[in-house]
């Protein structure tokens, strides 16, 4: 179609260029890169299709990734595994460090049958009491039941 003859220029100065009175470019709009509409004639889409349209937006600080604490763990239920690759027998008991294969807390979930030492940073009490009931233990476990009791005591004094 030659370029004088477009319907642009048929309609130049008669100031709806054939889109009517009222509403007919309204919506979406012509550009595809924007969303406009989305917080009125849209919103039911929004709602339905797009739920996580408006999500959380804001500044992380760079520093908060340093200083969060990865935590890494392993549950009762994998140390039998762990401890056919990774056990070595010390005193006649066999000892596995969680610690030096990358892990940060021993939680309870699953079942023992092996009687271990476990070397771990931290663990959560059902943790401790299914390696006492398997006839193992936790090295360092001791240390920190005194702290928790000390904490204890001086909370009851004041």
């Amino acid at each position: 179609m030659p370029h004088d003859l477009r319907k642009t220029r048929k309609k130049r100065g008669s100031r709806t260029v054939g889109w009517g009175r009222v509403g007919q470019h309204r919506r979406r709009g012509g550009k595809p890169y924007r969303n406009p509409g989305r917080h009125k004639a849209l919103w039911s889409y929004v709602i339905k299709y797009e739920p996580d349209y408006y999500g959380k937006t804001g500044f992380t600080s760079p520093k908060s990734h340093k200083l969060r604490n990865k935590v890494s763990v392993v549950n009762i239920g994998a140390l039998d595994g762990l401890a056919e690759k990774f056990a070595v027998e010390q005193d006649g008991k066999f000892f596995v460090d969680l610690e030096s294969l990358g892990y940060t807390k021993l939680l309870g979930s699953g079942r023992m049958t092996k009687s271990l030492v476990v070397k771990v940073p931290s663990f959560s009490g059902s943790a401790a009491e299914k390696v006492k009931e398997a006839g193992g233990e936790i090295a360092g476990a001791a240390e920190k039941e005194e702290e928790t009791e000390e904490k204890e005591e001086k909370e009851a004094e004041e």
